[in-house]
Formats: structure tokens, C-alpha cells, sequence
């Protein structure tokens, strides 16, 4: 695909700078590609990849788009996150230039990279997370990237690029991505999200199912036996199908009353084993074992690097004890989906941290979840009203201003065996850049404590 750009000879034009975009006008300029990046954001982070980009060649505009440049454009790469009905993506496709996500590009020129390509609503990341931490414990030599790790184009830029990526991908990526080709693909699971996104369901859940767009009788699929919605996505998928289940037996699966992960008959690893809390994350590993297990690697080995792996920040991750109150930093769950499985896997009393910018979804679906064991939600952020109007008649609801007194309020309800819980089953764009930084914030006043 670089090859093609860089014989036309016209500009490809990149929406979106951030650590993807950069690396994606890197790649392009180091192939003698023309560039013309944008971003309508502006600040230090942006002057400065502005500037890298820059320096290597490419023209850069901050605080707009040139669309009638987009529109000449010989192709247009879109860093992750931008939404697709953007007006510079919208100029694009009105003109017939091709959109390629930012991983799409990076995988062209990865020829002889080989790829495990993880999607699904939740779950995908510590999927992709132990996939590539088993990868570097038995000996191949991989790397993880896509919506997790460095940018693909970043890693095609390396000398040595790996011979395996563990590639996380997001239903945005999915969308502009017609390249896409795993040679093991795993879909963890389907539920509803980004409906502040997407018009429908059905529109998100048609994006997750782009990652079978090139299936054919070689590719290999694992998928979540226990979730009909994936189901029903992959029944009629072309290619060899594998199912992980934690309620019956499957190619992998949980057998409870052994308290054993398995394949098939053969017992892998004892449950006590895995470090990570809650049986989705048994589903997670399963999923893991499965995808390595489909490119031939040992599942005994596979097995055994799964027990020195590490909680993910931000994703049920216990942070510390404190008065005898455990404090888990959940950040990440974004969707109440999320937030509904992080819940599921407490066993203590908790203290629930519910807010930021709301997404769509009613939150009266974590009602049977919270009723006789959550001790109070505190509410906060732009969603806080809807909040509490959905929870408010099943659980004591307590609001919160700023994060700080969310804390100091979380503080004040728990008592000692309990937890607190920050899932927020909301985005947290109405008061942090991102996850990150308000999963941060809470493990600095836990630590502060």
C-alpha cells in the first residue's frame, strides 16, 4: 500500500495527530510520501508532534482542516478515536479518497509481521495484554499494539520490526481498516456501547463484525461460546471456529468444580494460579490460551506465563488497602457493561464510584448487581443526575462535586471489609483528558491516604 502512495506521488493527508497520527506521518514521510496532517486541537503535546512531523517534511495545520486539500488527497489516514462523521472524514469519502485507519497503514507495511487481532466490548485489552506478555515469556517475538501499546506504524518503523503483534482492535479502527486479516482473530464478547457514537446498536456491533471482512477457509476464529450475540456474529464466518467458555465445556474452558482452566480434557492451569480478580478474566485468559495455542504455541507454557502476569492499570486493578478498606481502580470501564463485570467480581462489601459524561445506556441494568451489597454509590460528573434518577429507588445514592470529594464522600460511606470501586461505567472526558489520567487521580488520593 506504501508502495502504491509513494508511485502516485499526490499527498496523503493524516486527521488526527496524537502518538498514531505522528507515527503514521513518520512512516509515510520516511517512504517519500508526501504529507499533510491535521488536528483541530492545539497545545504543548500537538506543537510538539507538529513539530516532528515537520522536521521529517510533512505540512501540518493545527486548529482546523484544509478540506479542500483532504479532497485532493490520494488516500487519508485517521488516527483512532476521530469519529467518522468528522467533517475533514466526510470530505473524504464525498470525493472517493479511501480511508485508512492508522493500524491499517502500519500493517502494509508489515509483510512479514504476523498479527492475533483481539476485538469485542470489554475484555479486549487484558485479552491482547496477556497474549503479549505470554508471547515474550515463551520465546516469540512479539510486540502489542493497535488501541493498546505503540502505534503499528510506530512498530513498522523499527529496524527489526517483530515477527508477532498482539493487535487490539476498537469498532473505530474495525471501520476503516479493509486490509484486516489475522491470522488468529478473537472476539471476547458483544455488548452495548459508544451509543453516544453510533446511532445503533446494530451500527456498533456491525463495525466489531468488519474484523471477519477478509475470513476465508484458512483464517482461524475464537470466540465467547457463553455470549449469543457473538454467536450469532460468527456462526456463518468462514474458517476454523474455536470457542472459550467459563459455563460449559468448550475447545477451552472453565471447569469450576475442578477449579481448572482447560483445553478440552487437558488440565492447563489451576485457577489459584491466574492473578487476576473475577471470572471475566478467567474468560480472558482463556481467550488468550486459545489464540496462542491456534499458532501452534505450548499451552502448558502459555499457562505458566499467565501466572507472573500483572493486573492492567486502570482495570480492576486493587491499588491499596487502607483501614481495611480495599481501594480498585476500574477506570476503564467506560460502558456499563464493564462496570456490571468488575462488579460481579467483588466479594465484599463495596462502595460504588459511578459518573463522568454519560454514553447512552441507562445504568438501571446494575440494579440486581448493587441491591443487598453495594453500601452507597456516589455519583458525580455531567452524568450524575441520571445517575441517580436511575439508581436512586434501589441503593442509597450520594452525590459528589469534584473528584476530590468523590473520594472524601467514598471515604466517609465505607467501612472496614469493604471496598470502593472506581467503575464508572462513563467516559471521562467532562472532567479528565482521558481514562488514564482519572484512574491516575485516584490512585494518587489512595496513595495520598
Amino acid at each position: 500500500m506504501i508502495a502504491g502512495w509513494k508511485a502516485d506521488g499526490r499527498e496523503v493527508a493524516i486527521v488526527g495527530l496524537g502518538r498514531s497520527g505522528t507515527a503514521a506521518g513518520l512512516l509515510l514521510r520516511e517512504h517519500g510520501v508526501p504529507v499533510y496532517a491535521s488536528d483541530t486541537a492545539s497545545g504543548k503535546a500537538y506543537d510538539a508532534w507538529a513539530a516532528r512531523l515537520r522536521e521529517a517534511g510533512a505540512v501540518v495545520e493545527l486548529g482546523g482542516h484544509d478540506l479542500g486539500r483532504i479532497r485532493r488527497a490520494a488516500a487519508v489516514v485517521v488516527a483512532p478515536g476521530v469519529p467518522p462523521e468528522v467533517p475533514p472524514l466526510t470530505a473524504a469519502r464525498e470525493a472517493g479518497v479511501p480511508v485508512h485507519a492508522e493500524v491499517d497503514l502500519g500493517l502494509s507495511a508489515l509483510a512479514r509481521t504476523r498479527y492475533i487481532a483481539i476485538t469485542g466490548t470489554n475484555g479486549k485489552t487484558t485479552t491482547t495484554s496477556l497474549i503479549g506478555h505470554a508471547m515474550g515469556r515463551i520465546g516469540i517475538r512479539g510486540e502489542t499494539a493497535g488501541n493498546i501499546g505503540r502505534p503499528v506504524s510506530d512498530v513498522a518503523r523499527l529496524a527489526e520490526p517483530p515477527e508477532w503483534l498482539a493487535l487490539e482492535l476498537s469498532s473505530f479502527q474495525l471501520h476503516d481498516m479493509p486490509h484486516v486479516d489475522p491470522a488468529v482473530g478473537v472476539l471476547t464478547n458483544l455488548a452495548p456501547n459508544h451509543l453516544d457514537r453510533y446511532p445503533t446498536l446494530e451500527a456498533y456491533y456491525g463495525d466489531k463484525a468488519l474484523l471477519f471482512r477478509n475470513a476465508g477457509p484458512a483464517s482461524i476464529w475464537v470466540a465467547n461460546a457463553d455470549d449469543d450475540a457473538v454467536e450469532a456474529m460468527v456462526r456463518d464466518v468462514p474458517g476454523r471456529q474455536r470457542r472459550f467458555s467459563i459455563l460449559k465445556r468448550s475447545d477451552a474452558w472453565y471447569d469450576r468444580e475442578a477449579g481448572m482452566l482447560k483445553l478440552g480434557n487437558r488440565s492447563v492451569l489451576d485457577r489459584n494460579r491466574l492473578p487476576l480478580l473475577g471470572d471475566h478474566n478467567v474468560a480472558n485468559a482463556l481467550a488468550a490460551l486459545l489464540a496462542l495455542e491456534s499458532i501452534g504455541a505450548d499451552a502448558e507454557a502459555v499457562a505458566e506465563a499467565f501466572t507472573t502476569f500483572r493486573a492492567i492499570p486502570h482495570r480492576v486493578e486493587p491499588v491499596r488497602e487502607v483501614g481495611g478498606v480495599l481501594w480498585i481502580n476500574d477506570s476503564k470501564s467506560t460502558n456499563v457493561t464493564s462496570t456490571a463485570v468488575a462488579v460481579a467480581a467483588l466479594e465484599r462489601p463495596f462502595v460504588l464510584l459511578l459518573g463522568g459524561r454519560h454514553k447512552g445506556e441507562p445504568y438501571t441494568r446494575l440494579i440486581p448487581l448493587l441491591r443487598g451489597r453495594c453500601r452507597a454509590v456516589v455519583a458525580y460528573g455531567e452524568s450524575g443526575d441520571i445517575v441517580e434518577s436511575d439508581l436512586g429507588s434501589a441503593v442509597r445514592v450520594v452525590r459528589a462535586g469534584t473528584f476530590d470529594d468523590v473520594i472524601s464522600r467514598a471515604r466517609m460511606e465505607a467501612q472496614a471489609g469493604d471496598a470502593v470501586l472506581l467503575s464508572p461505567a462513563c467516559s471521562s472526558y467532562d472532567m479528565f483528558s482521558n481514562y488514564e489520567e482519572r484512574g491516575e487521580s485516584f490512585r494518587a488520593a489512595v496513595e495520598a491516604m
